[in-house]
């Protein structure tokens, strides 16, 4: 039987890996639950979760008491997305304070599509075309599920800190968009009135949220060509950087911004690595155009908005590619663009959008965020939010291992968890009394999860990290039921 102090140190050492100086405490640390109780139950449940993504809620909870305190949870009149993801929203202003630079601020819309027979209490997303009846006529149906607007902060490297806010709904019946184009120009519609207020809801959101306006540059994509956004912008006293699909109408209204930039010479070339569809990689070439241009606002609504200087880039791909489309982008910007290598950060800022379509990939990829069976979009909603914590939470681990080389293993991991990952690393030295550190514990994270970690493999990416951190919960569990009975 050990003596006491190789027993203190084995308690010492569990108590390590279940001590409040977690991860799920940190980041719920100023969650506003309406009772304490319902606080307690939701940082039991992200732990149960985090510790094996994808897994079903019965799967993660292991038992029925857990099981149905979880699906209690969910259905809660009390808790809504806004309780779930407030400590988080908060964590993502602290880690943006503790940064320098600019913070990219990515926004984009994704739908989680489910099967239900009582379609009406989760709500629908669009109707697509399914073939075509016998007689030709074309087979409509109505997806049902639930629309996401999200907001990521990211770093100029890459890092997503978090979000900053987010917006979900489900429609009860369509509009008619189409057919009301027939009779009104949308132009005339209120933003109000519109879905797109989303954009500009959540712009005013995160910058409040992150309390420093001119470090955000707020990025979309063609569906962010919003008038309105860019006015929000300008009154918030934040950058934004948009993809543009409108021509809209330029200096004093009697040309549009595209006869305007046709007059402007080529600024400047720029050589990018493109990689298609099939993985192949390529060199594109870009032709660089920018101005300051005074847009107008639409028509109709000239009367409620001013015009605005800003800034337009064009990057448009010399030659036509095989097997790809040529990149051609035109974004627009309230930034200054006076220079080449100016213009050129600004392309590599725009690039960066794609970390939010990663960010929903994990959600339901990884989270299998489509495959819940819950039945109302209430518990969906509050499982959704649930499972952006934790995608957020496997996003960060794949990327701070590209980002940051110099930091210690426990702004990642438990000292417990360190531990099981330094044992289990196969250049270790026995006997070697040297810390890891956190890049090497990463390493050996993906590595749980099926990294190779070959000289050629580039650097591990998420499916191999939320496997690892499964199979790291399962060892650690192990480790630690294995320390306390030894000596019983």
């Amino acid at each position: 039987m050990p003596n006491d102090t190789v027993r203190k140190r084995r308690q010492s050492r569990i108590a390590d890996s279940t001590s409040p100086d977690t991860w799920v405490d940190d980041e719920l640390t100023d969650c506003d639950f309406k009772d304490e109780r319902l606080g307690k139950r939701f940082r039991a449940l992200l732990a149960q979760l985090s510790s094996s993504p994808g897994d079903s809620i019965p799967l993660v909870c292991q038992d029925w008491a857990n099981t149905k305190a979880a699906y209690r949870f969910f259905d809660n009149d009390r808790v809504s997305e806004v309780e779930i993801l407030g400590g988080h929203f908060r964590a993502t202003r602290d880690r943006a304070s503790a940064t320098s630079g600019p913070i990219l601020v990515m926004h984009d819309t994704t739908e989680f599509t489910y099967k239900r027979e009582d379609m009406e209490a989760v709500g629908k997303t669009r109707i697509n075309i399914a073939g075509a009846y016998r007689d030709g006529m074309p087979r409509y149906i109505t997806a049902c599920g639930i629309l996401m607007h999200s907001s990521l902060a990211v770093t100029t490297e890459g890092l997503p800190l978090g979000l900053t806010a987010i917006k979900f709904w489900s429609r009860k019946k369509f509009k008619g968009t189409n057919a009301l184009k027939k009779k009104i120009n949308p132009t005339r519609v209120p933003i109000e009135e519109k879905e797109s207020i989303r954009w500009l809801e959540n712009l005013k959101q995160s910058t409040a949220l992150l309390a420093v306006p001119q470090r955000c540059v707020h990025i979309g994509d063609r569906e962010s060509d919003i008038y309105e956004l860019f006015c929000a912008a300008q009154d918030a006293g934040t950058q934004f950087l948009l993809r543009t699909c409108v021509d809209r109408l330029a200096g004093d209204g009697d040309h549009t911004i595209a006869t305007e930039m046709a007059e402007v010479d080529c600024k400047g070339m720029h050589r990018i690595e493109v990689r298609d569809r099939h993985g192949n990689t390529s060199d594109a070439v870009l032709e660089l155009k920018f101005r300051r241009v005074l847009v107008q606002p639409p028509l109709y609504k000239q009367g409620r908005y001013p015009a605005l200087e800003l800034t337009v880039l064009h990057a448009t791909e010399r030659g036509k590619p095989r097997d790809r489309e040529p990149i051609d982008w035109k974004l627009i910007t309230n930034l200054p663009v006076t220079s080449r290598a100016a213009a050129i950060e600004k392309l590599q800022w725009y690039a960066l959008r794609w970390k939010i379509e990663t960010f929903h990939k994990i959600l339901k990829s990884g989270c299998q965020a489509e495959q819940s069976k819950l039945r109302t979009a209430e518990r969906l909603v509050n499982l959704l939010a649930t499972f952006c914590i934790l995608s957020w939470r496997i996003f960060w681990l794949t990327m701070l291992n590209r980002a940051t080389q110099k930091a210690k293993a426990t702004l990642a991991f438990t000292p417990l968890e360190i531990d099981i990952l330094n044992r289990l690393a196969p250049e270790r030295q026995p006997g070697s009394s040297r810390s890891p550190t956190l890049q090497s514990c990463l390493i050996q994270l993906a590595r749980l999860g099926g990294y190779l970690n070959r000289a050629s493999d580039p650097p591990p990416g998420n499916i191999v990290i939320w496997r690892g951190m499964s199979r790291l919960t399962d060892i650690a569990i192990g480790f630690a039921i294995g320390t306390e009975n030894v000596g019983n």
